[in-house]
């Protein structure tokens, strides 16, 4: 969303660009949970204001990450607060913390994210999620520390959806990638069309498919520009529902 918006992401600087989405995403007939990345503010009260709108405008859940865009880690106590307060303000909104100590952690991330996984469920989060983590070691002894159910980022090099579940991973989030995955065909296409070279068909819906994605009056209003069948791909990464 940050990139289509052209801002960066993890830098605070979607706040408004994500309540207006939410508010489009809200009325849908599916579980939407938010990204809010550090809850735009350092201060818990404003979070908890935020994730207020968020609920308000039809989300189920929150993901808060404790990473900074400057490569520091938020303090555990100062994030565990925000946790706290959103918990507070929308109790039945699933909160989701979020640690990037493997990320950003160095040495001590199996140490650190132990710490601050436990803090923040004494503070109230429903759930965990520790991307960057990938060793299926490490991930069943982390699991059987929990007390509340664990959030992975799927990698296509690490572990796959069912060998993460059969680790206990309760939760699966694939973030970026099918934005980027995406991207790269659009970019790839353009790269072969431009040097005479044919794209690959079919990797993507027809303009009629999409068109119906966006409901049957919008689909029957007018065809393919040039009248013949377009391969238009569309895709955006985001954590999945509670």
């Amino acid at each position: 969303m940050a990139a289509a918006a052209g801002l960066p992401d993890g830098a605070g600087a979607t706040r408004a660009e994500t309540l207006l989405l939410a508010r489009r995403l809200g009325p849908g007939p599916y579980l939407l949970s938010v990204d809010a990345e550090s809850g735009f503010s350092d201060d818990p009260d404003e979070v908890a204001g935020l994730a207020r709108e968020l609920a308000d405008a039809g989300a189920v859940g929150i993901n808060l990450e404790d990473g900074r865009h400057d490569g520091t880690l938020a303090p555990v106590a100062l994030h565990a607060a925000k946790v706290a307060a959103v918990k507070a303000a929308v109790p039945d909104l699933f909160v989701n913390a979020r640690t990037d100590t493997y990320w950003l952690g160095g040495g001590r991330a199996g140490e650190e994210t132990a710490h601050r996984l436990h803090a923040y469920e004494q503070a109230g989060a429903d759930g965990v999620f520790v991307p960057g983590l990938a060793d299926p070691a490490v991930i069943a002894a982390l699991v059987k520390r929990l007390a509340t159910p664990l959030n992975i980022l799927y990698t296509p090099s690490g572990p796959t959806v069912p060998q993460l579940g059969d680790l206990g991973v309760r939760r699966v989030s694939l973030g970026s990638l099918l934005f980027r995955t995406a991207l790269g065909a659009a970019t790839e296409a353009a790269a072969d069309i431009r040097a005479g070279r044919r794209p690959v068909a079919g990797q993507g819906p027809t303009y009629a498919q999409v068109q119906a994605l966006s409901g049957p009056a919008h689909a029957a209003r007018r065809p393919p520009g040039n009248g013949a069948a377009a391969t238009d791909t569309a895709a955006g990464g985001n954590d999945a529902g509670r």
